[in-house]
């Protein structure tokens, strides 16, 4: 079942912080997480000095369908390569209308205003996140997985540069 989504908003979670309860627990529904580490690196988000970490949520009214967050490593052995976008989730019935891109983007544009011009993320996805201007890196090693998973890069002029070219 696809739904048609006209009225949905993305916040950065700073600005909803009355929703930290329910993000931390919709983040650990989708990915098995702990709660209270979802909950601690949220908090953590809310210092005024936090660049990284920071949560981010799509709402429909006040229902949570899509989100992710950026983390200084997403549970893998290249600690050089920072920071990364995690958890990016969007519900199943909410798929296929852009929703992850647009997360992707308002993420890349928020990291960006804050001094971030480059992002990684990991993924076994192939395809995917090259729509929205990502490029394979290189294989890494997660924490506790037996095969390598798929390292991107996001590099914020990359997009300046093809906007001045349309």
């Amino acid at each position: 079942m696809v739904k048609i989504m006209m009225n949905y908003q993305i916040v950065k979670l700073n600005n909803r912080k009355d929703l930290t309860d329910r993000a931390a627990e919709w983040f650990h529904s989708k990915w098995g997480v702990p709660v209270e580490a979802y909950r601690e690196s949220m908090e953590d988000s809310f210092k005024e000095e936090a660049k990284v970490p920071a949560w981010y949520l799509c709402l429909e009214e006040d229902g949570i369908i899509g989100g992710m967050g950026v983390i200084e490593n997403d549970f893998h052995e290249r600690k050089d390569l920072t920071p990364n976008i995690c958890a990016v989730y969007t519900e199943e019935e909410y798929r296929s209308q852009g929703i992850a891109g647009k997360l992707l983007d308002f993420v890349c544009a928020e990291m960006k205003e804050v001094g971030i011009d480059t992002l990684y993320l990991v993924t076994d996805h192939i395809g995917f996140y090259e729509r929205y201007g990502w490029e394979f890196l290189c294989s890494v090693q997660g924490e506790n997985s037996p095969e390598p998973a798929r390292m991107y890069v996001h590099y914020a002029y990359a997009k300046d540069y093809d906007k001045a070219s349309e």
